[in-house]
C-alpha cells in the first residue's frame, strides 16, 4: 500500500501522455491528407520567422493590450509548468519537492518565487481576457462563427488557466515545511493566513489534493487541446516555419495552364505533345480545390493553427462593409471539414468512404468566395502566419476552371479578353473608344 500513490500517479501518467500521444499522431495524418508541398527553400529565413512570430510573438503586440496580456499568459504558462518536472519525479519515487533537497536553497526559493509571480500574473490576464470576451463583449468575439462550441471553448480555456494558477498558489500556501523555509512563498505567504486554525493533518491534506489536482489538470489540459484551438501553443512554431515567404500578392501558377497558353501563342509549337508524367507541366487531376484533401498540408496545418482570435476577420474590408466573408470562419470550416473527414477514415477502418460532403458548398459557400478583395489583410493580420486568402485562391480557381462558375461581372471581363485582348467589350481596332465617351 506504501507504494500505491506512485503507482496511481505513474498509470495517470502513461494514460494522459498516451491519449495526447495518440491524437497528435491522429492530427498529422489528417494535414497529410492534403496535397505534397514543397517547403525545403529560405531556411534561414524560415527559422527566423519561427524565433521572430511564435517564440518572439512579433505580430501580437500589435494590439498592445492583448499582445502584453498574452506575452505574460504564454510565458508565465511556460515557466510554470517547469515545475511539473519536480512533479513527475516526486508523483513517481514518492519524494517531496525534490528540488528542494537537491538544489540550493536561494536558488530553489528564486524559481518558486519566479513561478508565483508568474502565476499571479497569469491569473490577472485570464480574468482581463475573460473580461473582454464576456463583459466588455469586443466586436471580434461576437461573429457569427463564434456562437455555440467556438465561444464555450474560449472560455474554458480561461477556466482551466484561472484554476490550474489558483491550484498551484493554495498547494504552495498549505505545504507547512514550505512556508516555514520563508524562500520563495513570495504571494503565498499572504494565502497561507486563510489555512491558520487548521490542523496539520487537515494542511497536509488541502496541500495533496491541491498537489493531484494540479497535476491531473495540466494532464487533461495537454488532452484538451487537441479538441480546441488553442492546439496553436503547440503548432503556431511548425506553421511559422512552414509559413510563406513568398512577398504578399505573389500567386501560384499552374504550369499546365501556362504551357497551354504558350501553345495557344507559339505557331512552331506541337500542341499534341504530352508532358512528362511526373513534371510539373503535367495536367492536374483537378484545377484548385474543392475539399479539404485537394489543399496542400500547409493549408491543413493553417486550419489546424488557427486561434479564432478574430485579428483577420477585424481586419477584412469585405467583412467590414458587411459581405459574408469572413477569413477566421474560413479557417474554422477547414478545420471542421477536416476534422469531419479524419472521423470518417476512423469509421471505416482506415479508408475514406465518400459521405456526400465537401467543403465548398456544404461549409464555404460560393458568396464568401467571390467577396474577397485579394487585399492580404487577414494573412498580415495573423499573430501565427495563417494563409487565409490561399485557400479562398484555390477554391475560386476550382469554381472558374472547373465549373465555370465565375460571376457573371467576371466571367463578361474573361471572355472580353479571350475575344478583344483587353477587359473592355471593344475589339483592338476600338479600344480606344472609351477616352470619347462622356
Amino acid at each position: 500500500m506504501e507504494y500505491l500513490p506512485n503507482i496511481l500517479f505513474a498509470i495517470i501518467l502513461v494514460v494522459g501522455i498516451g491519449y495526447f500521444v495518440r491524437n497528435i499522431k491522429k492530427l498529422i495524418r489528417n494535414i497529410k491528407l492534403g496535397q505534397k508541398v514543397d517547403a525545403s527553400d529560405n531556411k534561414s529565413q524560415r527559422w527566423k520567422n519561427m524565433a521572430r512570430i511564435a517564440l518572439g510573438q512579433s505580430k501580437m503586440v500589435k494590439r498592445p493590450i492583448a499582445g502584453f496580456l498574452h506575452i505574460v499568459v504564454y510565458v508565465g504558462f511556460i515557466i510554470i509548468n517547469i515545475e511539473v518536472l519536480e512533479i513527475i519525479i516526486d508523483g513517481l519515487f514518492g519524494t517531496h519537492r525534490i528540488g528542494q533537497e537537491i538544489l540550493p536553497a536561494s536558488l530553489y526559493g528564486f524559481l518558486i518565487g519566479a513561478f508565483e509571480i508568474l502565476a499571479v500574473l497569469v491569473l490577472v490576464s485570464v480574468i482581463v481576457f475573460w473580461i473582454r470576451r464576456n463583459v466588455i463583449k469586443l466586436r471580434r468575439f461576437l461573429s457569427s462563427e463564434m456562437k455555440g462550441w467556438p465561444k464555450s471553448d474560449g472560455n474554458i480555456i480561461l477556466y482551466f488557466e484561472m484554476v490550474l494558477m489558483c491550484l498551484f498558489l493554495v498547494m504552495n500556501a498549505t505545504d507547512t515545511a514550505f512556508q516555514t523555509a520563508n524562500s520563495g512563498n513570495i504571494f503565498s505567504q499572504f494565502i497561507a493566513p486563510w489555512f491558520d486554525g487548521m490542523s496539520q493533518d487537515s494542511l497536509h491534506i488541502i496541500e495533496r489534493t491541491a498537489w493531484w489536482l494540479h497535476i491531473v489538470g495540466i494532464l487533461i489540459f495537454l488532452n484538451y487541446l487537441y479538441f480546441s484551438k488553442h492546439l496553436h501553443i503547440l503548432l503556431a512554431f511548425p506553421n511559422t516555419y512552414f509559413g510563406s515567404v513568398e512577398p504578399k500578392g505573389k500567386f501560384n501558377n499552374l504550369e499546365a495552364v501556362t504551357n497551354e497558353v504558350k501553345l495557344m501563342m507559339d505557331p512552331s509549337a506541337d500542341p499534341f505533345a504530352a508532358p512528362a508524367e511526373g513534371t510539373e507541366d503535367e495536367v492536374p487531376a483537378k484545377f484548385g480545390a474543392s475539399d479539404v484533401m485537394d489543399l496542400n498540408q500547409i493549408q491543413l496545418l493553417n486550419a489546424y493553427t488557427c486561434t479564432e482570435c478574430g485579428r483577420c476577420t477585424s481586419a477584412c474590408p469585405a467583412n467590414l462593409t458587411g459581405k459574408k466573408l469572413s477569413p477566421r470562419k474560413i479557417m474554422m470550416d477547414t478545420r471542421d471539414r477536416l476534422e469531419e473527414v479524419g472521423k470518417n477514415i476512423d469509421a471505416n477502418k482506415g479508408e475514406f468512404k465518400d459521405d456526400g460532403k465537401q467543403l465548398l458548398g456544404d461549409y464555404i459557400t460560393n458568396e464568401e468566395l467571390w467577396a474577397c478583395t485579394t487585399c492580404n489583410a487577414c494573412v498580415e493580420e495573423c499573430p501565427v502566419s495563417i494563409n487565409p486568402l490561399s485557400i479562398i485562391m484555390d477554391m475560386r480557381r476550382y469554381l472558374v476552371m472547373e465549373q465555370s462558375a465565375a460571376p457573371m461581372e467576371l466571367n463578361n471581363m474573361m471572355t472580353n479578353i479571350e475575344n478583344n485582348g483587353a477587359p473592355w467589350p471593344y475589339n483592338q481596332m476600338d479600344r480606344l473608344n472609351w477616352a470619347n465617351e462622356e
